[in-house]
């Protein structure tokens, strides 16, 4: 895992290499074809991260950050300042814990798990990942969905739209009558919406380019639409601003926002949709997602309760995992033997129906089944002996033995 996070990477540099769409699909094409076997990114608000599975890790991981590097034209001596590099079990454990929600903003927070499986399911689109890294994928979602059902990691939680609601009830104890505007119509905006009518907010209005879809989100939270045009005068009578579209370039200025009216901004946007030159307006408080870290920080102790039961879950998870990562050694010769077998029962099968020729269709389906169940009954014992054998790491003595009495050294 080659990654950059909240923790690690300043907000201005993991916005610089946020990626999503025909960006994060192309960055995976481009990898996997160059360096890896395998290649699975998950790119959110609070990180990149890429997890790969090659034959050559060191050569892997710099290339992968050379690519990084070279995305934003900086050299990737700079760049390492920031990188986290994981290999083998230690990558593993990360990814269970990231699922999990014990490696977020907000500890425990249920977003990242989808984010999950979409970085997994974006990646078999894109045909960039095989049997290791799926697998893994997929363990680390099971991971995430144990950790929320079989402890309290997520009743002590709260999104990162509603951390952004905290943030501003500090600097407006009454939001009650304040006049609240969201920008935009996506999940963080929905969760931002439903967390300003929690909190007793009346006045809410939502907007996006898109209308239909502020219209739609308005419907479904029962808060008001209006039209992009009316951004401007929407924000002059705006009290607190949120800001969460995907926008790749800021969506507000200081010109946009300028006036004697005093305002919280807050931009939960990544890359994030206010320019900097906002935070020179006299009467305007500007903060991005990194702000919110003091909040989340009040909700810890909640939350940190529960981590020790999810970690166990992850161990679990992980011992597993990479069991199975040890079993996969045996399957080449688990497969030279069951082609062998088959094979030889093909060609016993067809001699006996060439002697048989008066035999129906149905008799000779009937033959063709008994050879393959034969088959499958003699290398159950042995198959299930060898990948045991492998996950505990002792199994080469047993490799050398199937392989010599099966007369296997010759097979691929």
């Amino acid at each position: 895992m080659i990654g950059l996070n909240y923790q690690t990477t300043p907000l201005d540099l993991r916005e610089r290499l946020f990626l999503a769409g025909d960006d994060l699909q192309n960055a995976a094409i481009v990898l996997h074809s160059e360096t890896t076997a395998e290649v699975v990114i998950v790119s959110t608000c609070n990180r990149l991260e890429i997890y790969a599975n090659s034959s050559d890790i060191e050569q892997s991981i710099e290339k992968i950050k050379t690519y990084l590097a070279s995305r934003i034209l900086l050299s990737a001596a700079h760049l390492e300042s920031y990188v986290q590099n994981l290999t083998d079990g230690e990558a593993v454990h990360h990814l269970m814990r990231v699922a999990a929600g014990l490696e977020s903003l907000v500890m425990g927070e249920s977003e990242i798990l989808g984010q999950v499986v979409q970085a997994l399911n974006q990646a078999q689109l894109a045909g960039t990942t095989g049997a290791v890294l799926s697998r893994l994928f997929q363990d680390a979602i099971h991971t995430g969905k144990r950790a929320r059902t079989e402890t309290a990691i997520s009743q002590h939680t709260l999104s990162v739209s509603h951390a952004a609601i905290l943030m501003a009830k500090r600097q407006i104890p009454d939001l009650t009558n304040a006049n609240a505007l969201i920008i935009g119509a996506g999940r963080m905006a929905e969760l931002a919406a439903k967390a300003l009518k929690a909190h007793g907010v009346k006045t809410v209005r939502v907007t996006n380019r898109t209308f239909s879809k502020a219209s739609d989100l308005a419907h479904h939270v029962g808060i008001e639409a209006i039209e992009w045009a009316d951004l401007k005068s929407a924000l002059a009578q705006a009290d607190l601003v949120i800001t969460a579209t995907s926008a790749p370039q800021p969506i507000l200025s200081a010109g946009d926002i300028e006036g004697t009216r005093p305002r919280i901004v807050v931009d939960i946007a990544v890359p994030r949709n206010v320019s900097r030159d906002v935070c020179d307006l006299p009467n305007v408080q500007l903060y991005d997602i990194d702000d919110l870290q003091s909040v989340v920080d009040d909700h810890h102790a909640l939350r940190q309760a529960e981590a020790k039961d999810v970690e166990a879950i992850i161990a679990d998870e992980l011992e597993a995992y990479l069991a199975w990562l040890k079993s996969r050694s045996a399957v080449p010769t688990i497969v030279a033997l069951r082609q062998k077998a088959e094979e030889m029962a093909a060609l016993e099968v067809e001699r006996t129906l060439h002697r048989l020729p008066d035999l129906s269709d149905q008799e000779r389906e009937v033959i063709m089944e008994m050879a393959h169940r034969i088959v499958n009954k003699l290398l159950h014992a042995p198959t299930v002996a060898l990948r045991e054998r492998a996950a505990k790491n002792d199994h080469n003595a047993y490799l050398h033995a199937m392989r010599k009495l099966f007369d296997l050294e010759g097979e691929s």
